[in-house]
């Protein structure tokens, strides 16, 4: 039977336009070869690592979290967290080279992974920083890129051996042996992995080919010789490996025992008053709300809601969550800035109280289960509109309380879909400009349930071309594959301790911005807890109206004082007569008002929670055919 293997270095397609497969491929993949674990290493990037984590949870794989780096002055590395220490200066590394480019890209210097890596009061011992490296040497080997890294790594340094079959693989065994034996570095067998199979090969040379902005033909040179750099059988390896090579990648994977469940968050602790814990100062701050909403006092069933919320977050320890929230919404009144809770949110009395939300709770019997829960073990989700003109403020005012160390933007992953897709690969197969175009109309999304070879006969197109089933098959391979990260549109997550600690930080393509590398998906699987702080132009129209009010009527209102029910309101939504009101201004909540005729708010939360993604794909409405059918 063939011995186990643990293939140390491997890229996801968050190493963007190099890695060809999903993290979900590359675990099935592994379990199907029987390799005890997987390393993910995406070049100096810690984006796919959740998605990753998933992938091995649901295979049974192991994963060895770690990263590529190509030092800009120093050799090519592959750094794995053994772990948490070693996660913890993982991350400090690649915030330190993302931080130091512009976005999309890295540089560190060696200076930088002494500093993020061994720097400490007292100076670290190798074995202490947590961190495995395996050198990478180039087809001429430096030396001294070797002494450099064995002074720093000392014994957890070794020397991998990638053998690809291009031509010269016996050449390089044996003089990648005879150079650890010189040092005194053992060496590991590892396979360079960019796909899952060798089939996606084609996919990989045209990513390739897309990141150097250049045709598949141009950059031939830039493209690997065949496709063995995929996740090959143990046989396979045995071929072409001796055995010490491949025992070794087990002795590595058995030092690494970080995973990611072991990483500790906390949300920042200075909002709560020294004599107060944070549950005794969110129920001192809610009955304070409570007083001022309801100076005659409090309905019987709204302050039993109220307990009942306060009960539950204490319960889930989200009370941090809530008072990091009610201080942003706390300045942003204070400076006169226009705000509201939404969503899910609405439901809470405790944000009524607060004044997150200006949504009377005595107005609405939903479920403030809908917003928390213990059964769905779930953080809450509170989106806070602000101003869209002075929402900047509000983002200035959080960088200022916490730090850019300890606050950043949350990332958005964003995907291929059929016509960036589409774009990509025929510009990499040099087809020509106004084809592209064509091609990028007839895969666009705007043609609903068309089957596509009617698209593509009615832009000109014969779907059997054999040269247009290339573009198509490659373009289906890319669909749903990562293109970039971007910022999200307002989503902060605030630590007690520094970011960097936790997740890598990078630079966001806007000025005075900074992301962290994940998104809202890989929080929610971390159980990690992001305030979104959103901008919604309709907030800058009513702070607008209030202040004509003010001014030509002499009427103080504000979002919670204007009259509720008015009978004129519910009239024009009736009639569908809402252009350019938030929530019920696109065509699917036009075609419903005049179906449902909301006669009150609630009439009005029911409406807009059915025209919604859930609903529509569940089969449960289907408010376009309703409009096409003039219902």
């Amino acid at each position: 039977m063939t011995a186990a293997y643990a293939e140390l270095h491997c890229l996801s397609d968050f190493s963007f336009g190099r890695g060809a497969s999903s993290a979900r491929e590359l675990f099935d993949r592994a379990s199907y070869c029987g390799y005890s674990a997987l390393a993910i290493t995406d070049e100096c990037s810690f984006a796919g690592i959740v998605r990753a984590w998933e992938a091995a949870r649901a295979t049974g794989v192991k994963l060895i979290t770690g990263t590529e780096i190509q030092l800009a002055d120093g050799p090519k590395l592959v750094l794995l967290a053994a772990n948490r220490t070693g996660y913890t200066r993982l991350c400090g590394l690649i915030t330190r080279g993302r931080r130091a480019a512009a976005k999309g890209s890295y540089r560190l210097l060696r200076t930088d992974l002494e500093s993020a890596l061994f720097a400490s009061d007292p100076p670290l011992e190798a074995s202490s920083t947590g961190v495995l490296a395996l050198w990478l040497p180039d087809e001429q080997p430096n030396h001294e890129h070797g002494h450099w890294l064995q002074r720093l790594f000392g014994q957890d340094l070794w020397l991998a051996v990638e053998l690809t079959h291009d031509g010269d693989d016996a050449n390089r065994l044996s003089t990648r042996l005879a150079l650890a034996t010189e040092l005194g570095l053992p060496a590991v067998a590892a396979g360079d992995v960019h796909m899952h199979v060798r089939s996606r090969r084609a996919l990989q040379d045209t990513l390739t080919a897309i990141r150097h902005r250049q045709t598949v033909v141009a950059a031939r040179g830039l493209l690997f010789r065949n496709g063995e750099r995929h996740l090959r059988h143990r046989e396979a390896l045995a071929a072409i490996y001796p055995e010490a090579l491949r025992a070794e990648t087990l002795r590595i994977a058995e030092r690494c025992t970080f995973a990611l469940d072991q990483i500790e968050y906390r949300y920042p602790a200075e909002l709560v008053p020294a004599k107060h814990t944070p549950t005794s100062w969110l129920r001192e701050l809610a009955f304070q709300g409570m007083a001022r909403r309801w100076p005659d006092g409090v309905p019987t069933r709204v302050r039993r809601q109220i307990e009942h919320e306060l009960a539950l977050i204490a319960e889930l320890g989200y009370e941090p969550y809530f008072l990091t929230i009610d201080d942003i919404v706390r300045f942003a009144r204070g400076e006169g800035i226009l705000c509201q809770g939404r969503g899910s949110a609405a439901n809470s009395a405790v944000c009524f109280a607060l004044g997150i939300t200006e949504v009377d709770p005595a107005r609405t019997n939903v479920l403030v289960e809908r917003f928390i829960s213990r059964e769905r073990d779930e953080p809450p989700d509170i989106d806070v509109d602000f101003e869209h003109e002075r929402r900047e403020e509000v983002i200035q005012y959080i960088y200022r309380k916490y730090g850019r160390d300890r606050a950043a933007l949350t990332a958005t992953v964003i995907s291929y879909r059929a016509k960036s897709a589409v774009r990509d690969v025929a510009k990499a197969l040099d087809l020509p400009a106004d084809t592209v175009n064509r091609l990028a109309f007839a895969l666009g999304r705007r043609h609903g349930d068309t089957p596509i070879d009617e698209r593509l006969h009615e832009a000109g197109f014969d779907p059997d071309n054999p040269n247009l089933q290339r573009v198509l098959k490659l373009t289906t391979q890319l669909i749903g594959h990562p293109r970039h990260l971007s910022q999200h549109v307002g989503g902060f997550l605030i630590s007690d301790a520094p970011l960097a600690t936790l997740v890598p930080v990078e630079n966001a393509a806007m000025p005075e911005r900074t992301i962290i590398e994940w998104d809202k998906d890989d929080l929610d699987t971390l159980g990690l807890l992001k305030v979104d702080c959103l901008a919604l132009g309709m907030l800058s129209a009513l702070r607008k109206c209030l202040d004509l009010l003010r001014r030509h009527r002499g009427r103080e209102l504000t979002l919670a004082t204007i009259p509720a029910e008015d009978p004129a309101t519910y009239r024009m939504l009736q009639a569908a007569d809402s252009v350019g009101v938030f929530q019920i201004e696109s065509r699917a909540q036009m075609s419903m008002l005049p179906r449902l005729k909301p006669q009150c708010y609630y009439d009005l939360v029911i409406e807009v929670a059915i025209v919604r993604p859930g609903p529509i794909q569940g089969g449960m409405v289907h408010p376009y055919l309703a409009r096409r059918n003039g219902e």
